[in-house]
């Protein structure tokens, strides 16, 4: 995630790669962050964080508080805006970790934004201001769209949005057997399948119409598409598509610790 955010921001134009540090553990990927891009690679999250003035926190969650608890000085310090993408580790736990320090904004990504397709909800700690929610739009917008969601439902954001490509590729992977078993080479398939539910999203997107309506210009009575619809309907499909998101945020619930 972090590397699709440095894509996304040259790619902008808005900023230089010379005005980018990258912390990273490894020699290997400091090597090819430094080749690839031309941004600044240490191994130094103080020395980062106290550099400057915009901070993203692009680390596993279970190093996530060894990291915090390492840059809580640096944060004192340079008083940094800190742009947190960590799974499960909430607002007021990093504020904790960081002895108070609170100038921090939540970002719940999902995988599309390596693509800079994605959708990100985020949302503000006690001392982010709007400007601050503001510039972390503007940075995020760069991967894809940004939605300002709450923190208390940012466990439904991950059983959607999260966990929702997932839930998408099953279903393209779904089409293609189909395709596959009704006699459809796969590479054809599988072409159809992404190209059909690109173009359905973005049908979706450009008309602003809701998924039903959408649905009823497709289903000619007796015609072949209500056919399908109905077998979908009789395997619950609806339903099942429903529990996995209520399923996908229960467990988020779970590893956050609500």
């Amino acid at each position: 995630m972090a590397e699709a955010l440095i894509r996304g921001l040259l790619a902008s134009k808005k900023i230089s790669p010379a005005a980018i540090s990258v912390s990273v553990p490894s020699e290997g990927r400091q090597a090819y962050l430094r080749t690839t891009y031309g941004v600044t690679t240490l191994f130094d999250n103080p020395e980062v964080v106290r550099e400057n003035p915009v901070v993203v926190l692009a680390v596993k969650p279970q190093v996530a508080p060894e990291v915090l608890k390492e840059v809580r000085e640096a944060v004192k310090e340079g008083k940094p805006l800190l742009l947190s993408v960590v799974a499960g580790l909430t607002l007021a736990r990093m504020a904790d970790l960081l002895g108070g320090y609170s100038r921090i904004i939540r970002i719940m990504p999902n995988t599309p934004a390596l693509v800079l397709s994605g959708v990100s909800a985020i949302c503000g700690g006690l001392e982010a201001r709007e400007e601050d929610l503001e510039l972390a739009e503007q940075i995020f917008s760069l991967l894809g769209e940004v939605i300002r969601v709450p923190e208390s439902l940012f466990d439904a954001v991950t059983g959607l949005s999260g966990s929702g490509p997932a839930y998408v590729f099953a279903f393209i992977e779904a089409l293609v057997d189909g395709g596959v078993k009704e006699g459809l080479p796969r590479e054809v398939a599988e072409r159809l399948a992404v190209g059909t539910v690109l173009g359905a999203a973005k049908l979706m997107r450009e008309t602003g119409e809701n998924p039903y309506a959408l649905k009823a210009m497709v289903t000619s009575p007796g015609g072949t598409t209500i056919a399908g619809l109905k077998v979908l309907a009789e395997r619950g499909f609806h339903g099942a598509v429903m529990e996995a998101v209520a399923a996908a945020t229960r467990r988020s619930r779970e590893l956050s610790g609500g």
